[in-house]
């Protein structure tokens, strides 16, 4: 494989368990209890199943087969507080974050642009969940 490829690969991988990790998340978190955590987590579920689909898009009009999700991903032993709930969502967006910077120094024209436009997100992703302010995200 190529580097944009593999590049496209790694950050289809890093989505799968974004999607899986988010879903369990979901399940910790209480509409009623903590409102505002619920519309993040959910929202993050939702942005990160988009960007799955669109890697695997991606992956397939070049002809080549996208990477498979894992049967599953490591969660924490307790997720029972909405803080171990955040520390949990942040992580993973650091995670992402360092993911696009690979894919952003990877790529070029409409993918690099579709890459920095994913990290600048991720970014401020991570603010929500009680990240601090970074001039080079993900690196």
């Amino acid at each position: 494989m190529n580097a944009p490829a593999d590049a496209l690969q790694t950050a289809l991988a890093a989505e799968h368990a974004a999607v899986f990790v988010y879903g369990a998340l979901g399940g910790q978190t209480s509409q009623s209890d903590d409102p505002t955590l619920y519309a993040e987590i959910t929202d993050a579920y939702v942005t990160h199943r988009g960007r799955r689909d669109r890697l695997i898009a991606l992956i397939e009009s070049a002809g080549r087969e996208p990477v498979a999700a894992e049967p599953g991903y490591a969660l924490p032993p307790d997720l029972s507080t909405p803080i171990a709930v955040s520390d949990r969502a942040l992580e993973l967006e650091r995670a992402c974050a360092a993911t696009y910077a690979f894919l952003v120094a990877s790529t070029s024209d409409d993918d690099r642009k579709w890459a920095i436009d994913v990290l600048l997100d991720t970014a401020l992703r991570e603010l929500r969940f009680g990240g601090e302010p970074e001039r080079l995200p993900g690196l």
